[in-house]
This record gives C-alpha cells, sequence and structure tokens, in this order.
C-alpha cells in the first residue's frame, strides 16, 4: 500500500461542523428567555382572577378587627330590608294569634270535665234546634207550593206567624215548657246588669218568652237600677225576683249554670239562686202593641 492510499483511509468520511469564528453573542438588553418548558399532557397553571383580584387586608389588623370592619358599617339593601318588614309583621301576626288562642283556652282550661260536656251538649242542642227551624221553614214553603187552594194556605200560615210574632213581641200570652228562676237577694246587692245578663244567656239558650215579676220582657226592654229595686222598662221590681221562661229546659238551666255563669256570677254577691225545671210554665204578662214611629214595611 503506497502512502496516497494510506492517507485516503485513515481520513473520517464526514468532517464536523465548524463554528463560525466571527459569531458574536447577542448584545445586552435585547436578550430574551424562553419559558420553562412544560411536559406533555399537563396544562400551565395560570393564577385565579379571583385571588389576583381580591383585596388584601390592610397590614397591621388582627382577625377580630377585620371582621369587625367587615360588618360594620352595616350594609343594607332595599330588597333586605322590605324582606325584613315582612318577616316582622309576620311574626307579629302569628305572636297576636297564638296569644288569642291561649286566652281562649285558659278559659276552658279550668273548667271541670262535666262543664266541658255540659257546653258540648248545650252547642249541640242549639244546631239542632237551628235545624230544625230550617226544616219547617222548608216544609211551609213546600206546602205553599204543593197546595192545591194555595191562598187559603197563605192565610193560615199568615195567622199561625201572626201568633208566633204575637208571643215575641209580648202581646200575646204564652204557655208551654220551660223553667223558673227565683233569686233571693236579702243583701240588696243585685244589680240591674246581673239581671240583664240572665235575660241575654236565657235568650241565648233558646227563650221563646219571658217574664219578670209581672213584667213581659220583649226585645226592647231596658234594665235600670232604682233604688233597692231594679226597674224593667219603667216599671220598678224588687226582690225575690222571679223568672218565668218557656223553652227547651234542657238548654235553660244548663245555660245558666255554665262556670263564671249567671248563677256563679249571682252567688258570689251574696245572693240565693234557684233553677226549677216544669213542664208547664204560664207568661201571661202582656205588652200594649206599639206603633213605630218612622220604620215601615218595606212591602208597602
Amino acid at each position: 500500500m503506497n502512502e496516497r492510499e494510506h492517507d485516503e483511509t485513515t481520513r473520517p468520511a464526514v468532517s464536523p461542523p465548524r463554528t463560525a469564528p466571527d459569531a458574536a453573542p447577542p448584545p445586552a438588553g435585547l436578550r430574551r428567555e424562553l419559558p420553562a418548558e412544560v411536559p406533555a399532557g399537563i396544562p400551565a397553571r395560570t393564577p385565579a382572577p379571583a385571588e389576583e383580584d381580591a383585596p388584601k387586608p390592610p397590614p397591621g389588623l388582627t382577625g377580630r378587627q377585620r371582621l369587625a370592619a367587615g360588618l360594620w358599617p352595616p350594609r343594607v339593601t332595599r330588597a333586605q330590608l322590605i324582606v325584613a318588614l315582612l318577616l316582622f309583621g309576620l311574626g307579629f301576626g302569628l305572636a297576636v294569634q297564638v296569644a288569642s288562642n291561649s286566652d281562649t283556652d285558659s278559659a276552658l282550661r279550668g273548667a271541670r270535665q262535666e262543664d266541658l260536656v255540659r257546653i258540648l251538649d248545650e252547642l249541640d242542642d242549639r244546631t239542632e234546634r237551628l235545624e230544625d227551624e230550617k226544616q219547617g221553614l222548608e216544609k211551609q214553603r213546600d206546602e205553599l207550593e204543593n197546595s192545591s187552594d194555595q191562598a187559603e194556605e197563605a192565610r193560615r200560615q199568615t195567622i199561625e206567624k201572626e201568633r208566633q210574632l204575637g208571643v215575641l213581641a209580648g202581646s200575646v200570652a204564652a204557655q208551654g215548657p220551660g223553667i223558673t228562676m227565683t233569686v233571693e237577694d236579702t243583701k240588696g246587692t243585685v244589680e240591674a246588669d246581673m239581671l240583664l245578663d240572665a235575660i241575654q244567656e236565657l235568650r241565648a239558650a233558646g227563650a221563646e218568652a219571658i217574664q219578670v215579676n209581672g213584667v213581659r220582657v220583649v226585645a226592647g226592654t231596658y234594665l235600670t237600677d232604682s233604688g233597692n229595686g231594679v226597674g224593667v222598662d219603667g216599671n220598678k221590681i224588687t226582690a225575690p225576683y222571679r223568672f218565668k221562661v218557656i223553652g227547651k229546659s234542657q238548654d235553660l238551666e244548663p245555660a245558666l249554670n255554665i262556670p263564671g255563669g249567671v248563677v256563679q256570677t249571682l252567688e258570689k254577691e251574696q245572693a240565693t239562686v234557684t233553677v226549677a225545671q216544669s213542664t208547664k210554665i204560664i207568661v201571661d204578662a202582656l205588652r200594649a202593641v206599639k206603633r213605630p214611629d218612622y220604620a215601615r214595611s218595606s212591602s208597602q
């Protein structure tokens, strides 16, 4: 092998790249650094806007001071004020309703079981009485519609209605079952308003005719205190006060004996009250029918 062939076999096939000797580094101030390389598949985390924009508390404040600064002065909107007023009104209404219900319940809470049963029976009797009256009116209507001689039936019902109104007005005597209540007032402590309460309680229990010491009680009856007695429509009466009442005795007597009712009120005034039931009570005191000065029938 000659010398030329030896040089060709030992020379490398590819010569390494040469760097340019005149390449200079970038001037200062113009160098830019590339961002750090992020591995594939992991998204770059950017700071949340809320964290950047969140106001930072002033330096030097404790946690309690920062809480107080956030609560005061209060920031109340118009909608919050309206909701607060509505809630206040609702609470006030509920409190009033609860208070009224508690007052009603407390009045019956102290009553005995027998008294509660009696009050319940009285309410049932009143309901039954109103139902009977309704059925009677419906029967009258059917008789007027189905009667062959409607004119004669109308006259008969008119006469019957006139008698009923005469009993209520006190111009006609009446008799029937009922009670007699006698009030002995030896101390002179019974006043007109106590007797008026008795009359009102009897009316509410279904009394159809009432007479007190020979004076007929009607819708316009008034009572006044008169010396050592009581005035009934201008007629003075004295003790003992005797009530003659026509009605259902099973309703009238319990109405007078309810807790806190007429009998207990009179007994607190040291009066003696006696109630007796009877199958026949006669109310014969009459009142003259007075023509009204201004009221006239709407049918005229």
